[in-house]
């Protein structure tokens, strides 16, 4: 199957550009964003919408435009990643067999940056491990926003439920908690602010004793399951984020590795690596496949009236595939 979405396809396939900056202003514009045409299959009909322009709307289950860059001497997926928006594990799962740290120039990169806003309140910020994403819904209305994570890793799983923003700091100073130090007896008492605070510029606190969403001094664990259980955002996505955020803030943590959405009369489906799966993917680019129990029920649930016109084929296809990407499942 990775053919007919990364590889061959990609190549021969006409591509019609229709402008428009990326999602965020601040990062180079560089990938083609619009149609993906010709034959190249039922996942590539089914993303059609996803990636051509007008998708972020206010009503919809869909924020973001997905897109294609092309590698440039020397470029890996992880300078990709950053440059547009995404996380390490996220661009790798959208473009398997492709060589993470030394992708032949020319070659073609699906950006995932499409995004199916997870089920459940749309308030405050929304943090789904799954897809490694923190997605913040505005107070007064408008389209979410949307910024790849750093999550807990094994043995330091970030938690699931609900908490809120108890304080926010500019320049903060890193105190290692007791955990930590445990483990790491070597670390100064504090990391001032600083090149070498691993807080970056901006830290969120939350109501969870030592749970931060912060930047970072290592970049490269955003999109990755390397933290403690902090929440850690690109040095340019948290002082972006940091501003809109006000005291008392919800936040929700939830795991949502299959999400539905609508976009107009249409349902999409976008499925993510389990976290163990994300591991292996980051290893090595391939994971171990697991059963996933009642999805006929949740996509029938999804589906409501409109269950008739589901492809079921499709579902199990993506299902299998696990790339990240929003797909279209009606016909």
């Amino acid at each position: 199957m990775l053919e007919r979405f990364h590889g061959l396809p990609i190549r021969v396939i006409a591509l019609f550009i229709f402008g428009g900056s990326a999602e965020k202003e601040e990062r180079p514009a560089r990938a083609r964003t619009g149609f993906l045409m010709a034959a190249a299959g039922p996942i590539m009909s089914g993303v059609l919408l996803a990636i051509g322009p007008g998708l972020a709307q206010a009503e919809s289950d869909l924020i973001g435009r997905a897109g294609v860059d092309i590698v440039a001497p020397g470029d890996t997926l992880l300078d990709l990643a950053r440059r547009h928006g995404l996380g390490f594990v996220e661009i790798r799962a959208a473009n398997p067999g492709l060589d993470p740290w030394i992708p032949a120039p020319g070659s073609h990169v699906v950006l995932p940056t499409a995004h199916l806003l997870p089920g459940g309140r749309r308030e405050g910020i929304v943090i789904n491990l799954a897809d490694q994403r923190l997605y913040f819904f505005p107070p007064r209305g408008g389209p979410a926003l949307s910024f790849p994570i750093g999550i807990g890793k094994k043995r330091w799983d970030t938690p699931l439920g609900q908490t809120r923003v108890v304080g926010k700091r500019e320049n903060p100073t890193w105190v290692p908690p007791p955990s930590i130090r445990a483990e790491r007896p070597d670390l100064p008492a504090a990391f001032p602010p600083g090149p070498n605070n691993p807080l970056g510029a901006f830290a969120l606190d939350l109501g969870w004793d030592n749970f931060v969403i912060h930047g970072t001094n290592r970049p490269e664990g955003v999109g990755r399951r390397v933290s403690h259980g902090c929440i850690r955002l690109y040095p340019e996505d948290i002082s972006r984020l940091f501003p809109l955020v006000k005291f008392g803030t919800p936040v929700i943590f939830l795991d949502q590795a299959i999400k539905f959405g609508w976009l107009e009369d249409e349902l999409y489906m976008e499925v993510h690596p389990s976290q163990a799966q994300a591991d292996e993917i980051e290893a090595d680019g391939r994971f171990t496949p697991v059963h996933v129990p009642h999805i006929a029920w949740r996509a029938v649930r999804a589906a409501g009236e409109q269950a008739n016109r589901l492809d079921w084929s499709l579902i199990d296809q993506i299902v299998t595939e696990r790339r990240g990407i929003p797909v279209r499942i009606t016909r």
